[in-house]
């Protein structure tokens, strides 16, 4: 759930809080659902660690009155046809191949959002509810549930968007399949310290959040520049730029330049972090970033988006392709 959704927003440096307006808001603030104006449907997909790992995602938001939306959105994110060569050896010894198996190892995540508007003029919210699917194949699975918080104000040309996500704290309870576990256990000969306890059964996903600003300039023939800036904040310790024991916060910045609403352009670099430095006689770290660039067509309702991230390979991620579609579904009436 922290990777991002839409190729718009990754060609952004996913600086999307405060400007979000269609059905993608759904993940990025649900406040921006209130622009829709009727229904729209997305779709995405990208390929991550060299096309092993699949990030899938759809996504459908309605207007329900003026004054509000809702909408809902499933991610998936799987490894497949993982090797599970925990019985490769019998139990004399020999190597047998069609002892081989295949499992699969999948995070799902199903997110409700509603959003509405409050008496205070320009000034709109929006709320997640979030279930949380894991699966390790025949292993362990676990269910998990959570809530963030969006809002918005627009004044003049400026934006401004405020995100809390897993503002309860997000719970993920594990079952874990311990006659699968015992397979592990005595599959382990050569090192018996290894996988011979049972791992927690419970994961906490701590508070996050996102404060953005946001100003469109259009300039003449129809050209426009979006600029977006976002400061994404965590509460514990990490290796972000800023960060103490309290609070650590990294900048992420997009562009967006348009052309007469039909062809855009998009440039963004986020996620700096304080790396330790390549030099093996050096305590000093260094600051990595993740430069992303991006295209984007729109004709009668139809958005064709593409972004390549983390094009410097700046940081430890390896860069991936991500293409997404956005349909006003109004168009087919």
């Amino acid at each position: 759930m922290n990777i991002g959704v839409d190729a718009r927003a990754f060609g952004m440096a996913n600086a999307m809080v405060s400007h979000t307006s269609d059905v993608n808001s759904g993940y990025w603030n649900p406040t921006g659902l209130l622009q829709i104006e009727d229904q729209e449907a997305a779709l995405m997909h990208a390929n991550y660690f060299a096309n092993i790992a699949q990030y899938d995602y759809v996504a459908y938001a309605k207007k329900i009155d003026d004054r509000s939306a809702w909408g809902l959105s499933v991610i998936r994110f799987g490894v497949d046809d993982i090797l599970n060569t925990t019985q490769l050896i019998d139990s004399e010894g020999n190597i047998d191949y069609n002892r081989i198996s295949l499992f699969s190892t999948a995070d799902y995540g199903v997110t409700f959002s509603y959003a509405r508007k409050l008496p205070v003029q320009r000034f709109q919210y929006g709320v997640n509810a979030k279930v949380i699917r894991r699966i390790i194949g025949d292993f362990a699975s676990s269910w998990g549930f959570g809530f963030d918080l969006g809002m918005q104000y627009y004044v003049k040309d400026w934006k401004f968007g405020l995100m809390v996500r897993d503002i309860t704290t997000t719970y993920n309870v594990w079952n874990i399949n311990e006659e699968e576990f015992k397979k592990i256990q005595e599959a382990q000969t050569q090192n018996p310290s290894q996988n011979q306890e049972l791992p927690e059964n419970t994961e906490i996903t701590l508070p996050k959040a996102q404060l953005g600003v946001a100003r469109k300039v259009d300039f003449h023939n129809g050209m426009s520049l979006l600029t977006a800036v976002n400061l994404n904040m965590e509460f514990q310790r990490t290796n972000d730029i800023l960060s103490s024991e309290v609070l650590s916060m990294t900048p992420a910045v997009g562009f967006e330049f348009g052309y007469d609403n039909l062809a855009f352009i998009r440039a963004g670099v986020g996620n700096f972090q304080n790396s330790p430095s390549l030099l093996i006689d050096s305590n000093r770290n260094r600051v990595t970033f993740q430069p992303n660039i991006g295209l984007g067509f729109h004709y009668k309702g139809i958005s064709v988006d593409y972004a390549l991230t983390d094009l410097g390979n700046q940081s430890a991620a390896l860069y991936s392709n991500v293409f997404s579609l956005k349909v006003d579904l109004s168009i087919f009436r």
